[in-house]
């Protein structure tokens, strides 16, 4: 497969900079995943790497060869697409070849390309079908299928799987998964979902307004996020996010006011932070637990019963409320006062301006 390098890539549509400065490196073998909102220059950033975009600065490197004047058919991707695009005339062996004919591929050769990868994606008793005869999900490995016979150097993923209803997404998030470690490829894809990027990725690039927020695994994102926009994306439910006051700033690291008005010290450096600044204190729903006595009170005003789980909307202020991730058969009843306890170790500390404070360093 191949290696992927961009170094300061920018692309402007007249005044207007949409990708602002990408440094990225896509290791051989690497399932790389952009997510972000909408509008943040994830497919833009994608349609650059195909050669659909033309890279207005910075250079794109493919096996160490610069790739920007590479035309698209060149340059050895091949990109699924969020509209599967299948010719409805065609049967889907049909589908699958029609690049390789059209590139002058010799027949029996086509057919045994697309037999094999019909193979990998359980698509060989359908092969004399057309698109209208499937279901989403098929109409989708098609697409990937037709990406596969040719054989490419890294596979390029635009939302591919947003026009399938949350159940087929479930089990072609698995398929693609499976595939990834079969073929041993190099994948790119974009989502806006989440939840899609922490199941599926080696790394993840979190993108915003055109630039990259933070590039881990999806446990480096999750545990340590470096802003408030990378704490509030990744993570669901949600992390809570709520306005404190500092009060001590020392060697155990940062004292902050609660609602309510209890002390939580928060081991994390100081990182310039003195009594009477502003910060915003960071708590994932499952490390807050309902507790006969803890440093927050309040009361349940909702309760999402999942069945595993229970969701708990606790109002602890005038207009400040905290999720909590309970188990499904907690019976905490609502409207009445309850306590929050905090382990101040899982707690996160941001700077009103984005910036994470460091935690502290083992002795």
């Amino acid at each position: 497969m191949a290696e992927l390098k961009l170094r300061g890539v920018r692309k402007s549509y007249g005044s207007a900079e949409i990708i602002k400065g990408i440094d990225l490196d896509v290791a051989d073998r690497e399932f790389v995943v952009f997510v972000g909102p909408s509008g943040c220059g994830k497919s833009t950033l994608l349609r650059m790497i195909a050669g659909l975009e033309k890279i207005t600065a910075g250079d794109l490197t493919i096996d160490g060869g610069r790739a920007n004047d590479i035309d698209p058919s060149e340059r050895g991707l091949a990109m699924v697409f969020q509209s599967y695009a299948l010719y409805p005339h065609m049967s889907v062996a049909e589908n699958m070849g029609f690049a390789l004919k059209i590139a002058g591929v010799p027949a029996q050769e086509r057919e045994r390309k697309v037999k094999e990868a019909a193979d990998v994606l359980q698509l060989a008793h359908l092969l004399d079908r057309r698109p209208k005869a499937l279901s989403g999900g098929q109409r989708q490995r098609v697409a990937i299928g037709r990406a596969i016979v040719r054989n490419p150097k890294v596979f390029l993923f635009d939302e591919p799987l947003s026009n399938l209803d949350a159940a087929l997404r479930v089990s072609m998030r698995l398929e693609l998964m499976r595939l990834h470690e079969q073929l041993q490829a190099t994948m790119i894809y974009v989502t806006h979902d989440q939840i899609e990027a922490m199941t599926m990725a080696d790394k993840i690039v979190v993108l915003n307004g055109g630039t990259i927020e933070q590039v881990g695994s999806p446990l480096d994102l999750y545990n340590r996020p470096a802003n408030i926009f990378v704490a509030g994306f990744i993570g669901s439910p949600k992390m809570n996010l709520i306005k404190v006051k500092v009060v001590s700033a020392g060697a155990d690291g940062v004292g902050v006011s609660l609602p309510g008005g209890k002390t939580l010290t928060v081991p994390v450096e100081t990182g310039g932070a003195k009594a009477g600044d502003e910060l915003l204190l960071g708590i994932r729903p499952e490390h807050l637990k309902i507790a006969s006595d803890g440093p927050l009170k309040g009361q349940a005003a909702l309760a999402e019963r999942l069945g595993s789980l229970t969701i708990f909307h606790i109002e602890v202020a005038p207009d400040v409320s905290m999720v909590v991730q309970a188990e499904g058969g907690d019976a905490t009843p609502l409207h009445t006062p309850i306590a929050l306890d905090i382990a101040a170790a899982v707690c996160y500390l941001f700077r009103m301006d984005g910036p994470a404070l460091a935690p502290l360093r083992s002795a």
